[in-house]
């Protein structure tokens, strides 16, 4: 930092930082919430640049399961650098790369013969379904949800219903219908059940229609809907989806780049309904901070002849590192304490939302929770920019969390897989002072300027 050895002293290193990289990496890969900007992280605590220690509620968007630094898979990853740095996998492979692939396949449930495919990032993962499904099933089209968020690829974004995503042109062989979200139908009000069976019925007509059944090759969906707002879909929803599928002969296949390994209590979401897919994504954590990603489905998906690979998917340091995260969530039984802390956080919302009346509504599985901020209960008007001083003022208050939904106004709870009970103490502490202060207008909005979120 010798820069900034003679810079005014009523300047944060923060704010120099900051200004650096405005001047040095473009808009379109920022989406900035804060000024924040982290030097080192332990467990679940951040530090900036300035010393301030910040607890994590976002885990770097669901990707840090183990918590930063785990020993485990920090050793896992010197371990791999210190042999093969890196390997052009399509032409050879490496062990690290196939122990990882077997223990995938063996998570994934389905008694059907599996591949694996690998890339860097969950969008290409995504991407890559986009690609091959229609040529492993020879049935043109696709369908996907409003509010589903795949990636930022051209394939994957095609595939997404997100507002952020409108800008890309899709093809004409991707059909996006309505995702069952009880709180905002999109046919209105209605019960849990009952705005399933409506979704339903949508996606049975556009099976005559739009989307032909004889021609549609997959059903690509989250098992909850992270993005748009963490929308849980009701119990009825997947397995009713899994069976219109089977009837028409249609692969179902989930993202589960952001929900998968653990996260919701079970290694992945669409295992609270009880179904079977016929391939998954999955990202973001799997390189346990590095960038992985993977395909686990069908053979008949996966050894389709035609190429679809990218010289660093699958390096070897990200697969060590994806071997220690799921060792280390098995072992340390994350996945239950995900659900235990869950539980907790969940029951510490609820209560919140007796006192705050900006909360609409909380939801979550596992430790992936959105809260959702109303201007009026009644009518449920989006509390868009209220979700955005409350990003801002838990910052100021010492903890990180993140807001999102189609409407801009849920806040989004991902925290390490390894939070404790302090931890989430700590957290509703934090979110009480910040809702009080916000609904008291003790917020100054000239600090958003600079940080306008999605």
């Amino acid at each position: 930092m010798t820069d900034t050895v003679n810079a005014p002293t009523n300047r944060s290193l923060s704010d120099m930082a900051l200004e650096r990289e405005g001047a040095s990496i473009g808009k379109v890969m920022k989406i900035r919430i804060y000024p924040f900007v982290p030097v080192s992280a332990e467990g679940t605590r951040l530090t900036d640049i300035d010393g301030k220690e910040y607890l994590d509620f976002i885990a770097a968007a669901a990707v840090v399961q183990t918590g930063y630094r785990h020993p485990a898979v920090q050793q896992a990853i010197h371990q791999a650098l210190d042999g093969v740095w890196t390997a052009m996998h399509c032409c050879h492979p490496h062990t690290h790369a196939i122990d990882l692939a077997e223990r995938l396949m063996a998570l994934v449930p389905g008694d059907f013969e599996k591949r694996v495919w690998f890339g860097t990032t969950g969008s290409d993962a995504n991407d890559c379904l986009s690609r091959l499904l229609p040529k492993a099933t020879g049935r043109r089209r696709l369908i996907s949800f409003i509010g589903a968020y795949h990636g930022q690829t051209t394939g994957s974004a095609i595939l997404s219903g997100h507002q952020t995503q409108a800008d890309v042109i899709g093809l004409g062989n991707v059909t996006k219908l309505p995702y069952p979200d009880p709180y905002r139908c999109a046919f209105g009000p209605c019960s849990r059940d009952g705005c399933s069976l409506k979704c339903l019925d949508h996606i049975k007509y556009a099976l005559q229609t739009t989307s032909p059944a004889s021609d549609t090759a997959a059903i690509v969906l989250e098992a909850m809907q992270s993005d748009a707002g963490d929308i849980v879909p009701p119990a009825n929803f997947l397995p009713a989806l899994r069976q219109v599928c089977d009837d028409h002969g249609i692969w179902l296949v989930f993202d589960e780049v952001k929900t998968g390994l653990g996260r919701t209590g079970k290694w992945f979401a669409f295992q609270h309904a009880g179904i079977i897919p016929d391939a998954i994504s999955l990202g973001k954590p799997l390189g346990g901070g590095l960038p992985l990603s993977a395909v686990v489905g069908r053979a008949e998906l996966l050894d389709v002849s035609t190429y679809n690979l990218f010289t660093l998917g699958g390096s070897p340091a990200p697969c060590a590192a994806g071997l220690a995260v799921i060792k280390v969530v098995e072992e340390q039984k994350l996945r239950e304490n995900a659900v235990a802390m869950g539980k907790l956080l969940l029951d510490g919302l609820q209560n919140l939302a007796k006192a705050h009346p900006l909360i609409g509504d909380v939801r979550g599985l596992g430790l992936i929770i959105g809260i959702e901020l109303v201007r009026d209960r009644e009518t449920r008007e989006p509390a868009a920019h209220e979700a955005a001083r409350l990003a801002y003022r838990c910052f100021e208050l010492g903890l990180i969390v993140i807001y999102c939904g189609l409407h801009g106004n849920v806040i989004e709870l991902t925290p390490p897989l390894t939070i404790s009970e302090a931890d989430v103490d700590e957290a509703l502490s934090v979110l009480d002072q910040a809702l009080s202060d916000i609904e008291a207008g003790r917020f100054d909005d000239k600090k958003l300027a600079p940080y306008s979120g999605w």
